[in-house]
């Protein structure tokens, strides 16, 4: 009796050690298994903070820009048989404030600056406004443009028997865009546009923006 005493007693102890031994490694696997979690969650957020930082919370500088549905109420040209060749026009247009921002663009006024040759034919204010996070503000405006300020009207004669007129825009408009309700930083949106007029459609012919 004794004997089978001492063998049932060594199977006991054989079985417990078994059963600790188990019990190790499935708590070891379990703490593996949660270092790997706990690793994956941390790439994710490295991750997710990277693309954040990169992509919501960089301020883009706007575009602005001139669109090209551009109508003359009033176009007058005197063309290079005359002594003094010479053009007045007032068109209404629409100035265009594109923000792709994740953030709203307030911006201050504005003045876009008209001229042929290098010498300024006119102006126009643009008022100061707000384009909503990932939208474009539209802004309709009168431009009257004059070419009685021109120091030589030499080349403008010659290019109005051509049959076209082509004047520049540049503006350069300045404000701040605001990021996720805390953070405002400055941003300036500059526009430069090449406009090519028929003087004999009396209507516009290309507009180009940069």
């Amino acid at each position: 009796m004794a004997e089978k005493n001492q063998h049932a007693n060594g199977y006991t102890r054989k079985d417990e050690e078994s059963a600790t031994m188990q019990s190790d490694e499935l708590k070891r696997k379990k703490r593996i298994k949660l270092a790997i979690y706990i690793a994956i969650f941390a790439v994710f957020q490295v991750i997710v903070i990277t693309v954040f930082g990169l992509v919501v919370m960089r301020a883009k500088s706007p575009k602005l820009r001139l669109s090209n549905n551009i109508e003359f109420q009033n176009l007058n040209i005197v063309n290079s048989g005359s002594s003094s060749p010479s053009f007045d026009m007032n068109f209404s247009a629409q100035v265009r404030v594109k923000n792709s921002n994740f953030g709203p663009y307030k911006f201050d006024n504005a003045t876009a600056v008209f001229t042929y040759g290098g010498a300024t034919v006119g102006q126009v204010i643009i008022p100061k406004g707000k384009a909503g996070l990932k939208s474009t503000k539209k802004i309709n405006v009168i431009v009257s443009l004059s070419s009685s300020q021109l120091p030589n009207t030499a080349d403008l004669g010659t290019e109005l028997a051509s049959g076209t007129l082509t004047l520049s825009s540049t503006a350069k408009m300045t404000g701040k865009v605001e990021l996720m309700l805390i953070m405002k930083k400055k941003k300036s949106a500059n526009m430069n546009c090449t406009i090519t007029i028929d003087v004999n459609q009396k209507k516009l012919r290309s507009l180009e923006c940069k």
